[in-house]
């Protein structure tokens, strides 16, 4: 049977690592969102509803719309 690790058993350079991570991922998906909120329609590739909700697929969907889903404003 598989046993499942609790915070407690991690050690304290895990549990950072862990939170770094996380606040990485958020800060990532709040910038992309924000960018995503204030970018006009003609300036996103595809739909801006389907790239807010692809923005919650964690790690790939922010970055892969900070990369992939802008166009240039020129």
């Amino acid at each position: 049977m598989k046993s499942h690790r609790k915070w407690s058993d991690l050690t304290s350079s895990q549990q950072q690592v862990i939170i770094v991570g996380a606040l990485l991922e958020a800060v990532i998906t709040a910038v992309a969102l924000v960018d995503l909120a204030r970018r006009p329609r003609a300036q996103v590739r595809g739909p801006k509803a389907a790239w807010a909700l692809g923005c919650f697929i964690q790690p790939v969907g922010p970055i892969t719309y900070l990369a992939l889903g802008r166009r240039s404003a020129g």
